[in-house]
């Protein structure tokens, strides 16, 4: 198989690169083993997408140029800046810097301009040649945002400001004071329609502000019942915040793993959607229209370390998912395609292609051709070998304390786990459990030995239900007499109208009906046998429910207590002693 490729729901996702896809290995190994690696199908048919898209140790941000021809890359260790150029599909250069990388924006529509902000309170502004200038805040920076009109660049940090730096000046504007109980800012967005500025706070509240006047326009607290104190603080909160494009819809990502959608012109919320793992959402990308569909519906990319999930911003229904092996750190989308490129904590960084979102960039349109040819294949699902259970099953297993670890996966309503180690815990949770099917297993193999002895005949040979048994052949009997008496009527009926019938054709029906009675029972249907053989199915008449459904019950005897009818169908008959008169009806 060239490509790995999962279908957790009817979109197929395609992992082009990353761990798990194919055996990487370095220039010198592969000229040194050419030989051996001749003969070696794994490597033969490897793809690899773009040469040297991989960092040393990890990845920690990574965003696609405005005009979709380059990417640019920041990892450790050592820290660095790696461009990709797609035309060219390899590594275009690599840059080090002096820290670790926090966040960063590309200026221009390709890579030559960037501003960075690194782990040492400093700025760097990048140039086409190299590093241009460099500068540092008083605190701490979280997150970075660029407004185009005023080339004011807002920076995020530690402590009830954020910072406004004017590239076109080149110098610090006063900042902008949040209040005095703000204790950080983690994200912050630009609305590209309008302008309006969006922080996400550590106390779970986003504010607005207008950057023309630079003034505070509302302040908004998120809901935070499924919240609790764990969740504020230093990276707590507010975690993720991005603008539609139409300049009126927000997606608000939280600390708890929740993501919110909001309409700016009502304060509350369209939509609530559960990442599942409890995890703090550090990615949410506006995804506008599909492939698959004409109407250009909106969907949304929210993304935690352990699972990226694309869903309908109206409604949340899941479109599709996937979850690598290695730890999320950002993800960037090529717009108008179904290319996604993840920063994670592998060495390399992942790839992802899902042809119902879009088709393939010009530059690689041949992963279009490589797809059609997988999906001639049987595709692989991931899981495959797993078990689903409930968050309650879970608990029961005693396996709760995994949740947020790699062992469970969360999906839907529920969560993923080994079949292997359901089973262990299943047999630890309860270990008698081989001991009681050991014991149901002797019990049938001798009440099976017992049906093959002699023994007195009994009116119903049934084990469990007897008085199930009993009330369904007393309607079988009652509805053989009622047939048994209309057939009579009939022939009476016809005997005075002067139509003749065959008497021994009139005697075959009439032991046709009995001996039709007589075979048409539910005891002796072979669909119902375990109803009367099978303990499980016995039925408790001590429980709320059956005494609900059977209120009028003698003490006596526990049957129930028949209703006095005025039906004639339900008068015993004698053969011998009926009249012969003809009764209407």
């Amino acid at each position: 198989m060239v490509l790995k490729s999962t279908s957790s729901t009817n979109h197929t996702v395609y992992q082009i690169s990353g761990t798990n896809t194919s055996r990487s290995l370095p220039d010198w190994v592969a000229r040194k083993r050419r030989r051996d690696l001749k003969h070696d199908p794994e490597y033969a048919s490897r793809i690899e997408l773009i040469q040297d898209f991989e960092f040393s140790e990890a990845s920690n941000k990574i965003k696609v140029s405005a005009d979709g021809n380059y990417a640019m890359a920041t990892g450790t260790y050592k820290p660095q800046i790696h461009v990709y150029d797609f035309a060219e599909l390899s590594l275009k250069f690599d840059r080090h810097t002096d820290a670790e990388n926090v966040d960063f924006i590309i200026l221009s529509d390709d890579w030559t301009k960037s501003v960075h902000l690194q782990n040492d309170r400093s700025i760097e502004l990048h140039a086409q040649g190299g590093i241009h200038t460099r500068t540092r805040i008083p605190k701490f920076g979280r997150a970075l945002a660029y407004r185009y009109s005023n080339c004011d660049l807002y920076v995020g940090a530690s402590g009830n400001e954020v910072y406004r730096l004017n590239l076109d000046q080149g110098r610090f504007m006063n900042p902008l004071d949040l209040g005095p109980d703000i204790t950080g800012c983690n994200c912050l967005d630009i609305n590209p329609a309008h302008g309006l500025l969006a922080f996400g706070l550590e106390n779970n509240t986003v504010q607005f502000w207008d950057p023309r006047s630079r003034t505070k326009l509302l302040q908004m607290q998120m809901d935070n019942d499924d919240e609790g104190d764990s969740n504020f603080g230093i990276g707590g909160g507010i975690t993720a915040l991005k603008f539609n494009n139409d300049g009126l819809s927000l997606a608000v990502g939280t600390s708890a793993g929740q993501t919110v959608l909001y309409d700016l012109r009502s304060p509350n919320p369209l939509l609530k959607k559960e990442q599942g793992y409890g995890l703090p959402i550090n990615s949410l990308i506006w995804i506008e229209g599909t492939r698959d569909d004409s109407d250009g519906r909106a969907r949304v990319l929210s993304a935690d370390k352990r699972i990226a999930k694309i869903w309908d911003a109206e409604g949340g229904k899941p479109y599709t998912s996937f979850e690598p092996s290695v730890d999320i750190n950002d993800v960037a989308h090529i717009p108008d395609t179904g290319i996604f490129f993840l920063a994670n904590e592998g060495m390399p960084m992942h790839t992802y292609f899902i042809p119902s979102l879009g088709p393939a960039p010009s530059w690689c349109s041949f992963i279009e051709n490589v797809t059609e040819e997988l999906e001639e294949a049987p595709v692989s699902t991931v899981y495959d070998n797993y078990k689903f259970v409930t968050r309650k099953e879970l608990a029961a297993l005693g396996l709760g304390h995994l949740l947020g670890t790699n062992v469970v996966r969360s999906y839907m309503h529920g969560y993923f786990i080994d079949i292997r180690l359901y089973e262990q815990a299943k047999l630890i949770s309860n270990p008698f459990a081989y001991q009681e099917h050991r014991e149901r297993e002797i019990g049938k193999k001798i009440a099976k030995e017992r049906e093959s002895r002699i023994r007195t005949s009994s009116k119903l040979g049934v084990k469990i239900n007897k008085s199930l048994a009993e009330k369904l052949a007393k309607a079988e009997e009652k509805k053989a007499k009622k047939e048994l008496r209309e057939a009579r009527i009939k022939a009476k009926a016809k005997a005075a109208t002067g139509i003749e019938e065959d008497d021994s054709k009139g005697e075959a029906k009439m032991g046709d009906i009995a001996q039709a009675s007589d075979t048409k029972s539910s005891l002796l249907d072979e669909r119902f046998r375990t109803v009367f053989e099978d303990p499980e199915f016995e039925v408790d008449e001590n429980t709320v429910e059956f005494q609900q459904l059977n209120p009028t019950r003698s003490t006596k005897t526990g049957e129930a207590v028949p209703r006095a009818r005025p039906d004639s169908d339900e008068e015993e008959f004698d053969d011998d002693d009926e009249d012969d008169d003809v009764v209407d009806y």
